[in-house]
Protein backbone atom coordinates (compact mmCIF):
# COMPACT_ATOMS: atom_id res chain seq x y z
CA UNK A 1 0.00 0.00 0.00
CA UNK A 2 1.47 3.23 -1.03
CA UNK A 3 2.33 6.06 2.17
CA UNK A 4 0.37 9.27 2.79
CA UNK A 5 3.05 11.35 0.87
CA UNK A 6 2.65 9.65 -2.52
CA UNK A 7 -1.43 10.37 -2.62
CA UNK A 8 -1.90 11.72 -6.38
CA UNK A 9 -1.81 15.71 -6.40
CA UNK A 10 -5.42 15.65 -7.98
CA UNK A 11 -6.57 13.63 -5.05
CA UNK A 12 -4.81 15.97 -2.20
CA UNK A 13 -6.78 19.18 -4.03
CA UNK A 14 -10.12 17.27 -4.06
CA UNK A 15 -9.72 16.55 -0.09
CA UNK A 16 -8.33 20.23 0.55
CA UNK A 17 -11.68 21.30 -1.03
CA UNK A 18 -13.50 19.95 1.88
CA UNK A 19 -11.36 21.69 4.71
CA UNK A 20 -13.12 24.63 6.15
CA UNK A 21 -11.33 24.82 9.69
CA UNK A 22 -8.40 26.02 10.67
CA UNK A 23 -7.98 23.55 12.68
CA UNK A 24 -8.45 20.79 10.55
CA UNK A 25 -5.86 23.28 7.76
CA UNK A 26 -3.03 23.33 10.37
CA UNK A 27 -3.54 19.24 10.95
CA UNK A 28 -3.98 18.49 7.43
CA UNK A 29 -0.57 20.25 6.35
CA UNK A 30 1.34 19.01 9.53
CA UNK A 31 1.08 15.39 7.93
CA UNK A 32 4.46 15.82 5.30
CA UNK A 33 5.79 18.19 2.64
CA UNK A 34 2.95 16.92 0.25
CA UNK A 35 0.16 17.30 2.21
CA UNK A 36 1.90 20.87 3.52
CA UNK A 37 2.03 22.31 -0.54
CA UNK A 38 -1.78 20.82 -1.31
CA UNK A 39 -3.25 23.44 1.14
CA UNK A 40 -2.25 27.00 1.51
CA UNK A 41 -1.63 27.93 5.06
CA UNK A 42 -4.29 31.49 4.74
CA UNK A 43 -7.13 30.65 1.88
CA UNK A 44 -8.09 34.00 1.89
CA UNK A 45 -8.05 37.63 3.58
CA UNK A 46 -11.40 39.25 4.17
CA UNK A 47 -11.87 43.39 3.44
CA UNK A 48 -11.07 45.85 6.01
CA UNK A 49 -14.28 47.04 5.49
CA UNK A 50 -17.46 46.50 3.53
CA UNK A 51 -20.42 49.15 1.93
CA UNK A 52 -22.65 50.64 4.49
CA UNK A 53 -26.01 48.84 5.04
CA UNK A 54 -29.08 50.97 4.13
CA UNK A 55 -31.16 51.37 6.84
CA UNK A 56 -33.16 54.25 6.82
CA UNK A 57 -30.57 57.26 7.92
CA UNK A 58 -29.14 54.94 10.95
CA UNK A 59 -25.90 54.09 9.30
CA UNK A 60 -25.67 58.09 8.34
CA UNK A 61 -22.89 58.05 11.49
CA UNK A 62 -20.91 55.12 9.99
CA UNK A 63 -17.98 54.74 7.54
CA UNK A 64 -19.19 50.95 6.74
CA UNK A 65 -18.97 47.45 8.58
CA UNK A 66 -16.23 45.66 9.62
CA UNK A 67 -16.30 41.86 9.83
CA UNK A 68 -15.35 40.10 12.27
CA UNK A 69 -14.79 35.92 12.79
CA UNK A 70 -15.16 34.18 15.84
CA UNK A 71 -14.58 30.31 16.46
CA UNK A 72 -16.34 28.18 19.25
CA UNK A 73 -13.63 25.27 20.52
CA UNK A 74 -13.91 22.39 22.74
CA UNK A 75 -11.23 21.59 24.75
CA UNK A 76 -10.81 18.64 26.46
CA UNK A 77 -8.51 15.89 27.56
CA UNK A 78 -6.48 13.61 25.14
CA UNK A 79 -7.17 10.42 26.78
CA UNK A 80 -11.04 11.36 26.34
CA UNK A 81 -13.31 9.79 24.98
CA UNK A 82 -11.44 6.36 25.32
CA UNK A 83 -14.02 4.49 24.31
CA UNK A 84 -18.21 5.46 23.26
CA UNK A 85 -19.55 2.74 25.58
CA UNK A 86 -17.45 4.53 28.47
CA UNK A 87 -19.08 6.65 31.13
CA UNK A 88 -18.70 10.49 30.58
CA UNK A 89 -15.88 11.94 32.82
CA UNK A 90 -17.43 14.95 34.39
CA UNK A 91 -15.68 18.52 33.55
CA UNK A 92 -13.34 16.58 30.97
CA UNK A 93 -14.62 19.51 28.05
CA UNK A 94 -14.68 23.09 28.20
CA UNK A 95 -16.15 25.40 25.41
CA UNK A 96 -14.89 28.58 24.73
CA UNK A 97 -15.41 31.51 21.84
CA UNK A 98 -11.98 33.38 20.77
CA UNK A 99 -12.42 36.66 19.13
CA UNK A 100 -9.16 37.68 17.54
CA UNK A 101 -9.09 41.34 18.06
CA UNK A 102 -6.43 42.46 15.46
CA UNK A 103 -3.28 43.74 17.32
CA UNK A 104 -4.87 43.29 20.82
CA UNK A 105 -4.38 39.56 20.68
CA UNK A 106 -7.10 37.61 21.47
CA UNK A 107 -10.37 37.62 23.87
CA UNK A 108 -12.64 35.05 25.12
CA UNK A 109 -16.77 34.99 24.80
CA UNK A 110 -19.40 33.49 26.36
CA UNK A 111 -19.93 30.80 23.56
CA UNK A 112 -23.96 31.54 22.74
CA UNK A 113 -23.20 35.32 23.43
CA UNK A 114 -20.96 38.33 22.48
CA UNK A 115 -20.27 38.91 26.48
CA UNK A 116 -16.64 38.84 27.20
CA UNK A 117 -15.06 36.45 29.95
CA UNK A 118 -14.05 37.70 32.76
CA UNK A 119 -9.83 37.68 33.67
CA UNK A 120 -8.46 34.36 33.62
CA UNK A 121 -7.67 32.53 37.07
CA UNK A 122 -4.48 32.50 38.56
CA UNK A 123 -2.47 29.48 36.95
CA UNK A 124 -4.05 29.01 33.95
CA UNK A 125 -1.63 29.35 30.75
CA UNK A 126 -2.29 32.11 27.80
CA UNK A 127 -0.97 28.89 25.15
CA UNK A 128 -2.42 25.66 25.28
CA UNK A 129 -0.22 22.68 24.97
CA UNK A 130 -1.85 20.65 22.29
CA UNK A 131 -0.14 17.02 23.60
CA UNK A 132 -2.16 17.87 26.49
CA UNK A 133 -5.44 18.87 25.22
CA UNK A 134 -7.79 18.18 22.55
CA UNK A 135 -8.91 21.40 20.31
CA UNK A 136 -11.32 20.79 17.68
CA UNK A 137 -13.49 23.44 16.19
CA UNK A 138 -17.20 23.28 16.57
CA UNK A 139 -18.27 26.31 14.59
CA UNK A 140 -17.83 29.68 13.58
CA UNK A 141 -19.42 33.19 13.26
CA UNK A 142 -19.57 36.30 11.63
CA UNK A 143 -20.89 39.40 12.61
CA UNK A 144 -20.62 43.06 11.36
CA UNK A 145 -19.69 46.06 13.46
CA UNK A 146 -20.01 49.49 12.41
CA UNK A 147 -17.19 51.41 11.31
CA UNK A 148 -17.37 54.70 13.01
CA UNK A 149 -15.75 58.23 12.59
CA UNK A 150 -15.00 59.54 14.36
CA UNK A 151 -14.79 56.93 16.65
CA UNK A 152 -14.65 58.43 20.32
CA UNK A 153 -17.63 60.66 19.54
CA UNK A 154 -19.85 58.49 17.90
CA UNK A 155 -18.96 55.21 20.31
CA UNK A 156 -21.86 55.17 22.49
CA UNK A 157 -24.36 55.53 19.88
CA UNK A 158 -23.04 53.27 17.38
CA UNK A 159 -22.65 50.37 20.18
CA UNK A 160 -26.21 51.17 20.86
CA UNK A 161 -27.12 50.42 16.78
CA UNK A 162 -25.34 46.60 16.98
CA UNK A 163 -28.95 45.54 18.05
CA UNK A 164 -29.95 46.11 14.68
CA UNK A 165 -27.69 43.67 13.73
CA UNK A 166 -28.66 40.15 13.12
CA UNK A 167 -26.12 37.36 12.56
CA UNK A 168 -24.10 36.75 9.48
CA UNK A 169 -24.20 33.83 7.20
CA UNK A 170 -20.71 33.92 5.04
CA UNK A 171 -20.04 31.55 2.09
CA UNK A 172 -16.50 30.89 0.29
CA UNK A 173 -17.22 31.27 -3.84
CA UNK A 174 -13.80 30.15 -4.78
CA UNK A 175 -10.51 31.10 -3.43
CA UNK A 176 -10.94 34.71 -3.14
CA UNK A 177 -15.03 35.43 -3.90
CA UNK A 178 -17.36 35.07 -0.87
CA UNK A 179 -20.93 36.21 -0.42
CA UNK A 180 -22.73 37.36 2.93
CA UNK A 181 -26.22 36.99 4.01
CA UNK A 182 -28.03 38.78 7.00
CA UNK A 183 -31.32 40.35 8.52
CA UNK A 184 -31.99 43.96 7.87
CA UNK A 185 -33.29 46.00 10.09
CA UNK A 186 -36.19 46.13 8.37
CA UNK A 187 -36.24 42.36 8.76
CA UNK A 188 -35.80 41.98 5.09
CA UNK A 189 -33.01 39.73 4.02
CA UNK A 190 -29.84 41.94 2.82
CA UNK A 191 -26.92 39.91 0.23
CA UNK A 192 -23.47 41.54 -0.59
CA UNK A 193 -21.13 39.35 -2.47
CA UNK A 194 -17.33 40.04 -3.08
CA UNK A 195 -16.36 43.05 -4.86
CA UNK A 196 -20.16 44.37 -5.00
CA UNK A 197 -20.23 48.25 -4.09
CA UNK A 198 -23.60 48.24 -2.20
CA UNK A 199 -25.82 45.79 -0.55
CA UNK A 200 -28.63 44.03 -1.92
CA UNK A 201 -32.09 44.25 -0.26
CA UNK A 202 -34.27 41.73 -1.13
CA UNK A 203 -37.88 43.03 -1.02
CA UNK A 204 -39.70 39.73 -0.94
CA UNK A 205 -41.12 39.31 2.68
CA UNK A 206 -44.37 37.85 3.98
CA UNK A 207 -43.40 38.04 7.56
CA UNK A 208 -40.00 39.07 9.07
CA UNK A 209 -36.87 37.06 8.76
CA UNK A 210 -35.61 35.12 12.05
CA UNK A 211 -32.66 33.16 10.94
CA UNK A 212 -30.08 32.56 8.11
CA UNK A 213 -27.88 30.12 7.65
CA UNK A 214 -25.25 28.32 5.12
CA UNK A 215 -26.35 24.67 4.72
CA UNK A 216 -24.08 22.28 1.89
CA UNK A 217 -22.74 25.70 0.10
CA UNK A 218 -26.03 27.23 0.09
CA UNK A 219 -28.16 30.23 1.99
CA UNK A 220 -31.07 29.30 3.93
CA UNK A 221 -33.00 31.94 5.96
CA UNK A 222 -36.65 31.11 7.66
CA UNK A 223 -39.08 33.57 8.58
CA UNK A 224 -41.09 34.17 12.02
CA UNK A 225 -43.92 32.05 10.46
CA UNK A 226 -41.65 29.09 9.64
CA UNK A 227 -41.54 29.56 5.86
CA UNK A 228 -38.00 28.61 4.84
CA UNK A 229 -36.30 29.50 1.17
CA UNK A 230 -33.23 29.13 0.07
CA UNK A 231 -31.49 32.41 -0.74
CA UNK A 232 -29.87 32.11 -4.45
CA UNK A 233 -26.81 34.61 -5.43
CA UNK A 234 -28.79 35.99 -8.12
CA UNK A 235 -31.03 37.60 -5.19
CA UNK A 236 -33.75 34.91 -6.09
CA UNK A 237 -36.10 32.75 -3.23
CA UNK A 238 -36.93 29.34 -3.75
CA UNK A 239 -40.01 28.02 -1.50
CA UNK A 240 -37.95 24.92 0.16
CA UNK A 241 -40.85 23.68 2.64
CA UNK A 242 -44.27 24.79 4.14
CA UNK A 243 -44.45 27.13 7.16
CA UNK A 244 -44.24 25.76 10.65
CA UNK A 245 -46.78 27.19 12.69
CA UNK A 246 -46.88 27.84 16.44
CA UNK A 247 -44.00 29.02 17.76
CA UNK A 248 -41.99 32.65 18.42
CA UNK A 249 -38.63 32.96 17.14
CA UNK A 250 -37.19 30.04 14.83
CA UNK A 251 -33.31 29.03 14.64
CA UNK A 252 -31.77 26.97 11.94
CA UNK A 253 -29.51 24.42 12.66
CA UNK A 254 -27.13 21.84 11.06
CA UNK A 255 -26.88 18.71 12.61
CA UNK A 256 -25.59 16.01 11.28
CA UNK A 257 -25.55 16.69 7.43
CA UNK A 258 -29.20 17.80 8.31
CA UNK A 259 -30.87 21.08 8.81
CA UNK A 260 -32.74 21.73 11.79
CA UNK A 261 -35.54 23.80 13.05
CA UNK A 262 -36.01 24.52 16.82
CA UNK A 263 -39.13 26.53 17.65
CA UNK A 264 -38.77 28.47 20.61
CA UNK A 265 -41.90 29.28 22.17
CA UNK A 266 -42.60 32.87 24.36
CA UNK A 267 -44.78 34.16 27.03
CA UNK A 268 -45.18 37.83 28.29
CA UNK A 269 -44.38 38.63 31.78
CA UNK A 270 -44.07 41.78 34.35
CA UNK A 271 -40.87 42.45 34.89
CA UNK A 272 -40.99 44.49 38.81
CA UNK A 273 -38.39 45.85 41.39
CA UNK A 274 -40.27 48.01 43.73
CA UNK A 275 -41.21 47.56 47.36
CA UNK A 276 -42.63 44.40 47.69
CA UNK A 277 -46.32 46.40 49.58
CA UNK A 278 -46.74 47.37 45.91
CA UNK A 279 -48.79 45.26 43.65
CA UNK A 280 -47.14 44.93 40.72
CA UNK A 281 -49.53 45.93 37.23
CA UNK A 282 -48.68 47.73 33.96
CA UNK A 283 -47.99 50.94 35.05
CA UNK A 284 -45.15 49.90 37.34
CA UNK A 285 -43.63 46.99 35.46
CA UNK A 286 -41.72 46.25 32.40
CA UNK A 287 -43.36 43.62 29.67
CA UNK A 288 -40.51 40.95 28.80
CA UNK A 289 -40.42 37.73 26.99
CA UNK A 290 -39.79 34.47 28.56
CA UNK A 291 -38.97 31.43 27.18
CA UNK A 292 -41.38 28.57 28.04
CA UNK A 293 -40.40 25.45 25.55
CA UNK A 294 -39.30 24.43 22.13
CA UNK A 295 -40.12 22.32 19.02
CA UNK A 296 -37.78 20.47 16.96
CA UNK A 297 -38.49 19.80 12.59
CA UNK A 298 -36.03 17.92 11.08
CA UNK A 299 -36.26 18.96 7.22
CA UNK A 300 -37.41 16.67 4.45
CA UNK A 301 -36.08 18.43 1.33
CA UNK A 302 -37.75 15.43 -0.92
CA UNK A 303 -40.95 16.16 0.53
CA UNK A 304 -40.86 19.86 0.91
CA UNK A 305 -42.16 19.48 4.29
CA UNK A 306 -40.72 19.49 8.20
CA UNK A 307 -41.06 16.49 10.50
CA UNK A 308 -41.11 16.64 13.96
CA UNK A 309 -38.34 15.61 15.91
CA UNK A 310 -39.30 13.75 18.91
CA UNK A 311 -35.72 12.93 20.27
CA UNK A 312 -32.17 13.95 19.21
CA UNK A 313 -30.49 11.08 20.70
CA UNK A 314 -27.28 11.93 22.19
CA UNK A 315 -26.89 15.41 20.35
CA UNK A 316 -27.13 18.58 21.71
CA UNK A 317 -28.40 21.98 19.66
CA UNK A 318 -26.85 25.10 20.76
CA UNK A 319 -28.86 28.66 20.03
CA UNK A 320 -26.15 31.21 20.31
CA UNK A 321 -27.21 35.03 19.10
CA UNK A 322 -25.11 34.92 16.26
CA UNK A 323 -24.56 31.24 15.66
CA UNK A 324 -26.31 27.64 16.09
CA UNK A 325 -24.28 24.27 16.15
CA UNK A 326 -24.92 20.75 17.87
CA UNK A 327 -22.60 18.26 19.23
CA UNK A 328 -22.60 14.75 20.58
CA UNK A 329 -22.89 14.39 24.07
CA UNK A 330 -19.78 12.15 23.96
CA UNK A 331 -17.67 14.58 23.03
CA UNK A 332 -18.81 17.21 25.26
CA UNK A 333 -18.47 14.77 28.04
CA UNK A 334 -21.75 15.02 29.65
CA UNK A 335 -24.13 11.93 30.56
CA UNK A 336 -26.53 12.90 27.95
CA UNK A 337 -27.98 14.26 25.15
CA UNK A 338 -31.42 15.19 23.25
CA UNK A 339 -31.52 18.78 24.93
CA UNK A 340 -31.31 22.25 23.74
CA UNK A 341 -28.61 24.82 25.11
CA UNK A 342 -30.24 28.34 24.99
CA UNK A 343 -30.12 32.24 26.46
CA UNK A 344 -32.34 33.98 27.44
CA UNK A 345 -35.69 34.72 30.27
CA UNK A 346 -36.70 31.61 31.64
CA UNK A 347 -38.72 30.14 34.67
CA UNK A 348 -37.60 26.57 35.67
CA UNK A 349 -38.14 24.05 38.74
CA UNK A 350 -35.48 23.02 40.91
CA UNK A 351 -38.09 20.36 42.86
CA UNK A 352 -37.98 22.47 45.85
CA UNK A 353 -40.12 25.46 44.43
CA UNK A 354 -41.57 25.75 41.30
CA UNK A 355 -42.02 28.75 39.21
CA UNK A 356 -38.29 30.18 40.21
CA UNK A 357 -37.77 33.07 37.81
CA UNK A 358 -33.62 33.07 36.57
CA UNK A 359 -33.13 36.10 34.52
CA UNK A 360 -31.43 36.21 31.21
CA UNK A 361 -28.82 32.91 31.71
CA UNK A 362 -28.05 29.98 29.93
CA UNK A 363 -30.63 27.39 30.10
CA UNK A 364 -31.46 24.08 29.20
CA UNK A 365 -34.93 22.36 27.52
CA UNK A 366 -34.71 18.61 28.47
CA UNK A 367 -36.49 17.13 25.05
CA UNK A 368 -37.86 14.14 27.18
CA UNK A 369 -39.41 15.74 29.93
CA UNK A 370 -40.44 19.16 27.81
CA UNK A 371 -38.81 20.59 31.07
CA UNK A 372 -36.39 23.80 31.20
CA UNK A 373 -33.98 24.55 34.08
CA UNK A 374 -30.64 26.25 34.60
CA UNK A 375 -27.05 24.38 34.07
CA UNK A 376 -26.73 23.45 37.88
CA UNK A 377 -29.54 21.35 37.39
CA UNK A 378 -27.74 18.76 35.28
CA UNK A 379 -24.81 16.97 35.91
CA UNK A 380 -21.66 17.92 34.19
CA UNK A 381 -23.07 21.02 32.35
CA UNK A 382 -22.00 24.14 34.25
CA UNK A 383 -18.41 22.72 33.87
CA UNK A 384 -18.64 22.93 30.19
CA UNK A 385 -19.03 26.76 30.52
CA UNK A 386 -16.97 29.70 32.25
CA UNK A 387 -15.34 29.26 34.45
CA UNK A 388 -12.26 26.93 33.00
CA UNK A 389 -12.07 23.59 34.92
CA UNK A 390 -8.97 23.17 36.96
CA UNK A 391 -6.94 20.87 34.73
CA UNK A 392 -6.66 23.45 32.40
CA UNK A 393 -4.73 25.64 35.27
CA UNK A 394 -2.25 22.49 35.43
CA UNK A 395 -0.26 24.24 32.88
CA UNK A 396 2.67 23.09 31.14
CA UNK A 397 5.71 24.71 30.20
CA UNK A 398 6.20 23.17 26.70
CA UNK A 399 4.08 24.69 24.19
CA UNK A 400 3.30 22.19 21.14
CA UNK A 401 0.51 24.74 19.68
CA UNK A 402 -0.68 27.83 20.88
CA UNK A 403 -4.88 28.61 20.40
CA UNK A 404 -4.30 32.23 19.02
CA UNK A 405 -2.73 30.05 15.94
CA UNK A 406 -6.66 28.87 15.65
CA UNK A 407 -8.17 32.11 15.11
CA UNK A 408 -8.43 33.39 11.80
Amino acid sequence: MAGWSTLPEELLDEISEHIETRSDIIRFRSVCSSWRSAVPPLRRKLPPRFPILPNNGVSDFTRGFCLSKRTVYILSLPHYPRILTDPPQRGSSWLIKAKQDGSRGMSLLNPLSSDGLGPLPMGCPKTLDSSRFRVSELACEFVLRYVTCPPLVWEPIINALNVYMEKVAFMCLNSTDFALLTIHVSGKLAVYKYGDKMWSIISDMPYPYDDVIRFKNKFYAVDGHGRIVSVELDLNLIKIAEPIHGGDKKFLVESLGELLLADMYLSVYAYYEGPEDVEPDETNSIMMERTVKFKVYRLDSDKQEWAEVMDLGDRVLFLGEDCTFSASSSDLGICKGNCIFFTGDFYYSNGNQDDTFNGRDIGVFDMASGRIGSLDDYIGYSELFWPPPKWITTGSSEVEEKIESLVL
